[in-house]
C-alpha cells in the first residue's frame, strides 16, 4: 500500500477550520485575483476592520494568507504552497480509501 503523504495535523486542522467559515471564503475569493490591503478587503465585503481582523488572524494562523506591511498599510494575498498542503491531504483519501469502491474513485 503506498505511503500516505505527511502532513502536520495542525496545519490541515487549522485550514480546515478557516475555510469553515462564509466570510473567510469571501475573503479567499477577493484575494484570489490580487493582493488586496485591510481598508479594501472591508470596502468589498462591508464588515468593519475589527471584525475583518478576527478573521485574517484565524487565515494566518492556517498560514492560508501571507501578510506584508506597507507604510500603515497591512496587503493580504494567498499563501497557495498551504492550499496544495491541504489539497494533498484531502487526495490522500480519495486515492487510498478503502471505504469506497474502487470503481467510484476513478476520474477517467
Amino acid at each position: 500500500m503506498p505511503k500516505a503523504i505527511e502532513v502536520r495535523s495542525d496545519l490541515v486542522v487549522s485550514g480546515f477550520h478557516a475555510l469553515s467559515d462564509p466570510l473567510r471564503i469571501k475573503v479567499l475569493e477577493l484575494l484570489r485575483h490580487q493582493e488586496l490591503c485591510v481598508c479594501d478587503l472591508c470596502e468589498a465585503l462591508d464588515v468593519s476592520q475589527s471584525k475583518l481582523s478576527f478573521h485574517l488572524k484565524a487565515l494566518k494562523e492556517a498560514q492560508l494568507l501571507k501578510a506584508r506591511q506597507e507604510g500603515r498599510w497591512i496587503y493580504y494575498s494567498l499563501n497557495l504552497p498551504q492550499f496544495v498542503v491541504l489539497e494533498q491531504y484531502l487526495a490522500e483519501f480519495r486515492r487510498f480509501s478503502s471505504i469506497l469502491p474502487p470503481r467510484l474513485c476513478k476520474e477517467e
